[in-house]
């Protein structure tokens, strides 16, 4: 009789350990999913980038400081892989684009082009995909990290060697500011 017992609390055990794992590497692979959500959607900004920037160069030639920092953003993008460093590369490019915008207000021929509303309709609606891609991410690493530190859970977590993820955060304390609007001028 003892021994039964014994056999179904090891067996209770093994599906517990085994129900846990299982749930620790679904937590990781949603992970690993939203990441490359966030990815497709910054590739897909650095693939409309090209085809912006030549038809805004015609019109803003003394920016041509701004159109290198591009070029070189999109050549460090390819040599990335970590998510810290594809955040920082991300705000780093979202100023510059910023930059680009701002100054095109100050060419009405520019603003009429079709080509440049069309680009610049895409690059904002990938930034809006971008953003919820990055909340999703964000939401779905705290889910796992916080698998990674409950109990029990956390034990199954250390014998197999899960590790935490970084959360996509804003590099710059220029991003974290808050933003002063004056609506008097």
């Amino acid at each position: 009789m003892i021994g039964w017992i014994i056999l179904a609390i090891v067996i209770i055990v093994v599906i517990a350990v085994i129900a846990m794992y299982n749930g620790l590497v679904q937590a990781r692979i949603k992970v690993d999913n939203a990441w490359s959500q966030i990815d497709v959607q910054l590739q897909r900004r650095f693939d409309l980038i090209p085809n912006f920037v030549e038809t805004v160069k015609g019109y803003m030639t003394h920016e041509s400081e701004t159109f290198e920092k591009i070029a070189e953003l999109r050549t460090s993008w390819a040599n990335t892989e970590s998510v810290a460093e594809k955040a920082s590369l991300d705000n780093e490019l979202s100023n510059a684009l910023k930059t680009i915008m701002a100054v095109s207000e100050g060419y009405p021929e520019l603003k009429a082009n079709q080509n440049f509303s069309e680009l610049s309709e895409e690059l904002r609606n990938t930034e809006n995909k971008i953003s919820f891609s990055r909340q999703f991410y964000n939401d779905t690493v705290t889910m796992y990290n916080t698998k990674l530190e409950v109990f029990p859970s956390n034990i199954i977590a250390s014998m197999f060697n899960f590790k935490a993820r970084d959360l996509f955060e804003a590099e710059s304390e220029e991003a974290r500011k808050n933003v002063k609007v004056d609506f008097g001028k």
